[in-house]
Order: C-alpha cells, then structure tokens, then sequence
C-alpha cells in the first residue's frame, strides 16, 4: 500500500481505472445492442420480440450471458486446440483496443495520438486474423470456406474505406480523430462527402460481416460458417467482438462525418445537451442502420459481393479523392 500511495503505481491505477470506466459500458452496451435489435426487427415483422425474463424482456441479454457462460466448451478432436481457443480472444481483444483513441468529448480520450486515424485502420485489419484462424483451426469445411469468404471480403472492402478516409483527411488536415471532429465545427462532412458518407457506411457493413454482407456466417449453406464449431463462452466472445466492431464502425462513422459529439446546430438548446451524449445518440442512429439492413434487405450473393466492392466502390472513391484534391488546391483550401 505504501508503493500504491508514494506514486509508483498510482498512474497505472488511474490508467486501469479509466480502461474500465470505457470497457464495462461497453459490455453492457453490446447486451442491450443485441436486445435492442431483436425489438427493433420484431416490430418490424410486427411481433414483440423478447418479452419474457424481466420486464418487457429487459433481463435478456443478462439471461443468455449467464447460459452461454455456464454452458460446456466443446473442442472438435481433430482440431487445432491452441488456436481454437485463441481465435475467439484474439477477436475481442482487438474490437477492444480499438476504443483507446476514440475521443468521447473534447479531452476524453484515453489516447490522444496524432495518428488516431491509422491505430484503427491497422486494428480493423487486424480483426480477420481471429477470423481466418478459427475457419483453419475448426478443421471443418464449413468454418474453412467461411474463414476463407470474409479474408477476401474484409480485404476488398478495406481498400475503399481506406480511399473514403483519406478524402477525410485531406480536408481536416489531420490524423487526429480529435481534431477532425474540431474541424467540422461549420460543417459536417456528411454533407460535403456525402457520396463517401454512404459508401462508408456500406462499407462497414461488409466489414463486419453484418447483412446483408453476411456471406462469411451464412445460415442457408454454411451453418454460420467460421464459428460452426463454437459453443459456450468461446462462441460468445465472437459474439461480443462481432456487436463491439458494430459499435466501433459507428464510432469512427460518427468521428469522420457526423461531427463527433459536437450539436447539430449551434442554437441554445442544443447546446444545453453535453458532448459526449450526442456522440451516444449518433452513435445508437448508425447502429439503427445496421439493424434496419438485417431487417429489410436480402443476402448479396458472393459474386455480386465482390463486383460492389472491386468494380463499384474503389473506383468511385477513388476517383473522389481526386476530385477533393483537386478542389481543396484550386480554390487554395488546404489545411496549412
């Protein structure tokens, strides 16, 4: 205790305490994501969704936590035991660490790194590596094939959220999600970018395997594919990393175009309301569209997959960059 209090440890302390006090409102807020999406498509199907455990089914979430953790884990024989149980943990940790640099409202921010913009890009790409390990370490052919779908698919996607971000930030002038965020204080981006806006929030559709972009679980010819062979707490900590990517997409969605946790409108009530709420609220509208896809639209087939991505979105956000570009230097725009 004497350490603790002489000042040793104590930065490490806050340091822990400040993960926490973003990591438990996480976990709780993925539960509630995926009670919320089974509300919200069962009034969409004109049903009422989960009504039994707690009021109004509100106890749910805490009800399919507690069966999938005291549930057997079952490891195929002929698989690979090792990587089997890492996939899972090296999927949520990565949809973890992603919200180090993720600034909540001015000054809250775990990480305040200029180079916020590539710290995520490298995690989501780092996110199929638990993926394409759990499809070879199953040893069945349904997880192989569905490892072997979202490798390629995550890959063709990420090129063009690459390109979107760029014309990001060519306009802030900066790789720091907080100073993007400062930089749209007169404008958001959606309305500049906004043929970006879509592709990105497409995009990230197809980056987390969400439909109808959900080829790498599909139910129909692959048994949920690349977790076939999951049960108990490692079937949940995929689970877990697939809602947490949802909610971090919506995040670097809502930093990049939607003025992070800045108001609408710069008129008194507005105002009134604090940062980091809005930043919530906008977050709960992309994940609004992420359910509301589940619900209306139908599975892409693979084929048709890869053309939007190859044949449709990289070149048009390609050829966005050159026109932001050439733009910002015509009319001497660019951020000094």
């Amino acid at each position: 205790m004497a350490e603790i209090w002489s000042g040793t440890l104590w930065p490490v302390l806050v340091i822990v305490f400040y993960i926490l006090l973003i990591a438990v409102p996480l976990m709780l807020a993925m539960a509630y994501l995926t009670y919320a999406e089974r509300k919200i498509i069962g009034g969409m199907q004109l049903r009422q969704g989960p009504m039994t455990v707690g009021p109004y089914g509100l106890l749910q979430p805490l009800a399919d936590g507690a069966k999938l953790f005291f549930k057997e884990t079952v490891i195929p024989t002929g698989s690979n035991k090792i990587v089997f149980v890492l996939a899972p943990m090296v999927t949520f940790v990565l949809a973890l660490i992603g919200w180090a640099v993720i600034p909540f409202g001015y000054g809250l921010v775990l990480a305040d790194i200029n180079v916020g913009v590539l710290y995520l890009f490298a995690i989501s790409s780092l996110g199929v590596y638990g993926i394409i390990m759990a499809g070879w370490a199953s040893n069945s052919r349904y997880a192989f094939l569905g490892a072997l779908r979202s490798s390629a698919q995550m890959v063709s996607y990420e090129i063009a959220i690459g390109l979107i971000i760029i014309n990001v930030l060519i306009t802030a002038g900066s790789l720091n999600l907080s100073e993007i965020v400062l930089a749209q204080s007169g404008l958001w981006y959606a309305i500049p970018h906004f043929p970006m806006f879509m592709i990105f929030i497409v995009s990230i559709l197809a980056e987390t395997n969400r439909h109808p972009f959900d080829l790498p679980e599909d139910e129909a010819t692959l048994v949920t594919g690349y977790n076939v062979e999951y049960s108990s707490m490692t079937f949940a900590l995929f689970f877990l990393g697939e809602y947490m990517n949802m909610i971090l997409m919506s995040a670097i969605a809502v930093i990049l175009f939607l003025g992070g946790w800045l108001p609408p409108f710069a008129i008194f009530p507005f105002t009134l309301i604090p940062g980091p709420i809005w930043f919530i609220l906008k977050i709960c509208l992309v994940l609004f569209v992420f359910i509301w896809a589940r619900a209306t639209l139908p599975r892409y087939r693979y084929d048709q997959l890869m053309r939007l991505g190859w044949k449709v979105f990289l070149p048009l956000s390609l050829a966005w960059v050159v026109l932001t570009s050439g733009f910002l230097v015509y009319f001497d725009m660019l951020p000094r």
